[in-house]
């Protein structure tokens, strides 16, 4: 077979149902091989579109996303997606076409040294230069992708390798490494918990998933243990639980902050406890912790790399979790005090009053009426900026919905994610909260959901600036406007050219009313919200000038 039919018999070894793309010339042959293959070939309309969609479904399903771009320009647009599987350690697979082997270090049309180029933020970059070296370096991809810290791996394929001949081989799929703990470790963690009169859960991404969120549930519940979820994490755990103890972010509320410090035990579980996550290195405390700190991840490297753990153990905390949830002891009343304290606060930070603003429609009010009417199982896709602070705050999601959102804070990741998300669930609804920088970004993959049939419903919070920046801007250099003004299109207009459904919101119009017909519609549909400046965030107001 041609080395290309290597890689694409590989991919449906490990499962790969689907691939995002941009074509290039520089690996038509994979594009050849993929024909009749049964891996359908997604057409994205950008490079960082096909490479956020890729994301997005590794998040959804836990599995590898892959994309494939062309080479020099079509790599470099696709970085972002890299960058995002980096800092939110998403298993990513790209496949990057390359100049022929013979046009190598000539300086030739398009040609990138991918090794220097995505060295620093991929776990590994490999440019396979003989066709028969295939069946062992893309297992290895994947096994690395998903290993440990999971990642990006980018793979450069000269376009002239991918004609090489290669005999018929057994497509092997690399097992990945089992991380285990002790009866031991559970014994000592849990006589931890039974010595503290305030621990703390500090939950992460790796717990994505209904066996993680179950595990979670369980071990909360028996240990009577309230949990934060990082940030862009809140589906893992219930928002509505007496054991919610909030969503750790990077407009955590004081009373959160204060009543959270007070913890005596901290038990971080599948996080990297990150800046964001441990709320700028202050919950736990770096280096070193006031709380007694309890750090568990299937890889090492995060351990200790930052901030002091009195046990640090590199274990399945999936496994973990269940194991404690059975080694339960009787609970006291100080606990029951302190869980009751953590969720009072945490409920307080849950209500919403309106600003009411006289400038543009409140977009609290509009989540509000999306919470109330969304299908319980929606999946929630979020762009980066003030908008999605209503949603993080005021949603009390469960690990019925799935939220996808970048925790690298790239623009532009909403509407892939969306369209992404409803071809991999169909039977799933898929919202998604874009602002009017982020939208104008990656807006034209709603394209793509048109072509393949996907029917994402985007609401877009149309208020003619880029909202986080310049609040940003109004804290430090008040009444000077510079670059922060946006001059947009007519968002129903827009959205209705791709054969969307649009609904306008404007101020004093029904809200619910409105987001009823928006849900309802059969198809892809938009929801253009000409918000309010002054009302830019959950609980924060914007002086304009």
């Amino acid at each position: 077979m041609r080395a290309a039919e290597v890689i694409v018999e590989s991919l449906k070894a490990h499962g790969i149902e689907r691939v995002y793309c941009v074509p290039g010339e520089s690996y038509l042959a994979l594009l050849d091989a993929l024909y009749g293959s049964g891996i359908e070939v997604i057409i994205c309309r950008h490079e960082g579109g096909a490479g956020f969609m890729a994301v997005a479904e590794a998040k959804l399903t836990g599995k590898p996303g892959v994309f494939v771009v062309s080479r020099g320009p079509g790599a470099t647009n696709g970085s972002i997606a890299v960058h995002m599987a980096e800092q939110d350690a998403v298993p990513l697979i790209m496949l990057i076409g390359q100049v022929a082997r013979d046009e190598r270090t000539r300086a030739v049309f398009q040609e990138v040294d991918y090794g220097q180029f995505f060295g620093g933020m991929a776990k590994a970059v490999y440019e396979v230069q003989h066709g028969v070296r295939l069946s062992e370096i893309m297992p290895r991809a994947f096994r690395l992708a998903s290993e440990g810290v999971p990642g990006p791996v980018v793979l450069a394929l000269p376009e002239d390798m991918l004609h090489d001949d290669v005999e018929d081989l057994e497509m092997l799929v690399y097992p990945l490494a089992q991380v285990h703990n002790a009866p031991s470790d559970i014994d000592h963690i849990q006589d931890l918990i039974a010595r503290a009169e305030r621990p703390l859960v500090i939950a992460g991404g790796l717990l994505r998933g209904t066996a993680g969120a179950e595990a979670l549930r369980r071990f909360a519940s028996a240990q009577r243990v309230p949990v934060a979820v990082t940030w862009k994490n809140q589906d893992v755990f219930d928002n509505g639980s007496d054991l919610y103890a909030g969503h750790l972010n990077f407009g955590t509320l004081a009373s959160q902050r204060k009543i959270l410090a007070g913890a005596d035990l901290i038990i971080a579980v599948g996080t990297r406890l990150g800046d964001v996550a441990s709320l700028g290195f202050t919950l736990p405390h770096a280096p070193q912790p006031a709380q007694t700190l309890v750090h568990i991840y299937p890889d090492g490297a995060p351990i200790g790399r930052v901030i002091r753990a009195d046990v640090g153990l590199v274990a399945d905390p999936i496994v973990l979790l269940n194991g404690l949830a059975q080694s339960a002891r009787v609970v006291s009343a100080v606990r029951e005090r302190w869980v009751s304290e953590v969720n009072g606060v945490t409920k307080e930070t849950q209500k919403f009053v309106s600003p009411l603003p006289d400038d543009g429609v409140d977009f609290g009010a509009v989540t509000m009426a999306l919470e109330k009417l969304a299908p319980a199982d929606a999946i929630i896709t979020m762009d980066a900026g003030n908008m999605t602070t209503w949603v993080h705050r005021h949603w009390k999601m469960t690990p019925k919905n799935t939220l996808l959102g970048g925790i690298v804070g790239a623009m532009g990741f909403g509407v892939p994610a969306a369209v992404a998300a409803q071809l991999v669930e169909p039977t799933r609804m898929a919202i998604c909260f874009v602002g009017d920088g982020g939208v104008l970004m990656t807006g034209q993959e709603l394209a793509t959901a048109m072509a393949y049939g996907a029917a994402p419903k985007i609401v877009i919070s149309d208020n003619g600036i880029y909202g986080t920046i310049r609040s940003h801007q109004e804290r430090h250099f008040p009444a000077r406007v510079s670059g922060t003004k946006l001059v947009n299109p007519d968002f129903s207009a827009w959205a209705k050219s791709f054969g969307a459904e649009a609904f306008t919101l404007q101020l004093g119009d029904d809200v619910e009313a409105v987001v009823d017909a928006f849900l309802s519609a059969k198809g892809a549909a938009v929801l253009h919200v000409k918000s309010s400046k002054v009302a830019l965030s959950a609980g924060g107001v914007l002086k304009t000038s």
